[in-house]
Formats: C-alpha cells, sequence, structure tokens
C-alpha cells in the first residue's frame, strides 16, 4: 500500500448540520465545537447545526466553521490510529492542514481564520471584484488572457488551478468579465461566474496581507510533525518561518491544487482522504489521476467505510 494524505475543504463546502450527528454522538467531537465557540465568543456552533446556511456561508463565519468541523471528524481517524504521510488543504483549507499536522493549535487556528475572513471582507468593497470558472482552457492560454487584460488597467489572474480544464480566475469586475470574453474567445468551452463575496487570491487582498501578518505573529507556529503541500509551491513545508511567509503569500497568489494533488502522487501517495463536508477536492483529484483512490469523510458512515476499505488493503 502506497502513502495516505489527508486533503481538507476549503469555502464553499460549508452546509448547515454539518458535524451535527457526529457531535452528538460523541463527546470528543463536542469539545471542539465547545473551544471553537470560547475562542470567538459566540455561539459559532449553533450556526453550524442550525443555520441560517446564508449567515453560515459568509466569509467570516464560513472559514471557522469549516476548520472546527474538519479537525473535529479528524478526531475519529486519531483514535483509529491513523495517521497520514502528508496534509494539504484547499485555501482555507491549507489552515486546517496545518492544525492537523501540528503546526498551529486548533484554538489559534479557529482565531486566525475568522481574522482571515474579517480581512478578506475589508481588502475590497464589496461588489467590486469577484471571481469566475473557466472551463476546458489551458493554463498557459488563460494566463496570456488575464495578463493582456491586467495591463489594460483591469487586473485579474489566475486564481485556483483546481485540475485540469477547471481554472477560476479572480480579479476586479471588470477585469474578470473582460477576461472571461476574452477566454471564450480563445477556446474555453465555458464560464462560470462564481458567487462570491470578493477577489479572492489575487493581486486585490494584498491590503489583508499586513493584518494577517499581525495575527500570524501573535500565534505560536510550530515546526509540523507532517508535511503540508503548499498551496503556493505545491511543496513540502515544516518550517514555522516558511509557513507564516507562505499563508500571508497565500491571500493573494494562486491556489495551485492541481500540482499539489500531482506532488504528493510524486511522493508516493495513492490514497487520498478528503476530510469534512463536500466531496469537492475528491472529485478534483480524480480528474487529476484516476488511478488513485479517494475518500470523502464527513459522518460516522462514510468515516466507518473508509476505515473498512482501508483495513482491507492492508490484509
Amino acid at each position: 500500500m502506497g502513502k495516505i494524505a489527508f486533503v481538507f475543504p476549503g469555502q464553499g463546502s460549508q452546509t448547515v448540520g454539518m458535524g451535527k450527528k457526529l457531535a452528538e454522538a460523541h463527546d470528543f467531537v463536542q469539545s471542539y465545537f465547545k473551544e471553537a465557540d470560547d475562542k470567538l465568543g459566540f455561539s459559532l456552533s449553533e450556526l453550524i447545526f442550525e443555520g441560517p446556511q446564508e449567515e453560515l456561508t459568509l466569509t467570516i463565519h464560513a472559514q471557522p466553521a469549516l476548520l472546527t468541523t474538519s479537525i473535529a471528524i479528524l478526531e475519529l481517524f486519531k483514535r483509529a490510529d491513523i495517521a497520514p504521510d502528508y496534509v494539504a488543504g484547499h485555501s482555507l483549507g491549507e489552515y486546517t492542514a496545518l492544525v492537523a499536522s501540528g503546526a498551529i493549535s486548533f484554538a489559534d487556528g479557529v482565531y486566525a481564520v475568522r481574522k482571515r475572513g474579517e480581512f478578506m471582507e475589508e481588502a475590497v468593497p464589496n461588489g467590486e471584484g469577484t471571481m469566475a470558472a473557466v472551463l476546458g482552457l489551458e493554463r498557459t492560454i488563460l494566463h496570456e488572457v488575464t495578463e493582456a487584460v491586467s495591463s489594460e488597467g483591469h487586473p485579474v489572474q489566475l486564481a485556483n488551478i483546481n485540475c485540469p480544464g477547471q481554472i477560476v480566475i479572480s480579479g476586479s469586475r471588470k477585469g474578470v468579465e473582460l477576461a472571461s470574453v476574452k477566454a471564450k474567445e480563445a477556446g474555453a468551452k465555458r464560464v462560470l461566474p462564481l458567487v462570491v463575496s470578493g477577489p479572492f487570491h489575487s493581486r486585490l487582498m494584498e491590503p489583508a496581507a499586513g493584518k494577517l501578518r499581525t495575527v500570524l505573529d501573535s500565534i505560536s507556529i510550530k515546526k509540523a510533525e507532517i508535511p503540508v503541500i503548499a498551496n503556493v509551491s505545491a511543496s513540502e513545508m515544516t518550517e514555522p518561518d516558511d509557513i507564516k511567509e507562505k499563508l500571508i503569500r497565500q491571500l493573494s497568489s494562486p491556489v495551485l491544487w492541481e500540482d499539489s494533488v500531482q506532488k504528493m502522487i510524486e511522493l508516493g501517495v495513492d490514497t487520498f482522504i478528503e476530510i469534512g463536508p463536500g466531496k469537492v477536492l475528491s472529485g478534483l483529484i480524480k480528474k487529476i489521476d484516476r488511478s488513485v483512490e479517494t475518500y470523502s469523510v464527513s459522518d460516522e458512515e462514510s468515516f466507518t467505510a473508509a476505515v473498512n476499505r482501508l483495513k482491507e488493503r492492508v490484509q
């Protein structure tokens, strides 16, 4: 059997009721939700379990909610003595991965992503920036399109390189609109505007970077016990200073998800376990390499199924 990677979802995977049944069934799961409530000074858990969805979807709520739920589910794996060889997360999920790796404490992680959400919301006035998913266009061609539009004074750039044929662009509203038209002219199959509150992973997020540095300076970042594959470089990071710099860069740099998955496969990973709500990352991983095994674990049932399958493979 090859190596295992745990991967953690980013914003957009949140759903009302995530983790609720697990929290009701296990005190050790419930304790994470309680710790998050205590750290943030309001009932995040009530918002996660009861909604409403539009409140949960706000960046400032979605980020700590997803980190909390994923780490609570991760505890099931710890108690089953299943440990990964590598961890990674998509955007916000990178913070979850760092908590999982032991580099950042759970409480500090919840606090950091709550502040990150605030800074991201504040960086660009609502409505001035946006994102769109471009389907069926080569990375190099789309990069040329965004560079051409940006040079005309309408900033736009590649934001999430998710899998072959799926790239998200981000920037000013005008920049994204112009690049969307040019991308179709250059051969993109479809361009889908995303319902987001800002131009994440673009240079327009740079005002948030300085504020994020202050927050990261205020928390303890340790050496990661499990290598984390970084969004901005698709390479391993374990050292505290390196982790901090890459998290700051991540705000305004593209998420190299396709490259990160390829890197883990090169490192011998053949099993990816997505921990948290939804199946977004498992779907992307299968589009990157059909030969690997993927599991999405969001509740007791999916956890048991994944563990049983892993045990069968070991025998």
